[in-house]
């Protein structure tokens, strides 16, 4: 990267925030760009600021963490988000893997270590506290097999992923409206969500539009 990492804080509490700029401030390579206490307030500014890596709280008055991330997925920003949080709990920690987080790290961790992390995670790594790896390998290996959609329930939803309207990909697909909104309910109905962009950013994660 040419440039420091740039780098904006969520987290609700201040004197978090102000210990964890203290801790990347002292690092050549980082520059704390920004600091926000929610999780709608980190979205906005990732959208100003363009930055590398936002480290986010996983809970916060307002609104954070997971929701969050599935939001900036869906917007196309290209920072990676760090959740950086005191909870472990293996729903915690799947629900924000599968939004797009980038790592998922504890608030325990050394000044070093949450360095390298951002680093890892600048440079395109997946950056996991010892604990939730274990986890989430766990959870993984436990999980019931991913969902299979249909060859024609792919090219729709790659066509919702580009932002193609109903209309749009019935003209393209040479089907009527009608039978395009029957895909989309079957698709929902087979991944568990209730809307497009869930389908979409869900069917990422499990690599079904690969």
């Amino acid at each position: 990267m040419s440039g420091p990492i740039r780098v904006v804080l969520a987290d609700d509490h201040p004197v978090v925030r102000e210990g964890l700029r203290a801790m990347l401030s002292a690092e050549a390579d980082v520059e704390v760009v920004a600091e926000a206490s929610s999780g709608p307030r980190a979205e906005a500014l990732a959208a100003e600021l363009r930055p590398d890596i936002v480290l986010m709280d996983l809970r916060m008055p307002g609104g954070g963490g997971a929701d969050s991330i599935e939001r900036m997925a869906a917007a196309g920003l290209v920072c990676r988000v760090i959740v950086l949080t005191t909870y472990e709990t293996d729903r915690d920690i799947l629900r924000a893997v599968e939004a797009g987080a980038a790592g998922y790290l504890l608030k325990d961790l050394a000044r070093g270590e949450l360095a390298e992390a951002v680093r890892a995670a600048a440079r395109g790594e997946t950056v996991l506290a010892p604990s939730v790896a274990a986890r989430l390998v766990d959870q993984l290996r436990t999980r019931p097999e991913r969902p299979r959609l249909s060859e024609r329930e792919v090219a729709v939803l790659r066509l919702v992923a580009d932002g193609c309207t109903n209309v749009e990909i019935g003209r393209r697909l040479h089907v009527a409206e009608s039978t395009v909104k029957t895909h989309l309910l079957r698709i929902f109905g087979k991944l568990g969500v209730s809307d497009r962009t869930a389908a979409v950013t869900h069917a990422l994660r499990l690599g079904l539009l690969d």
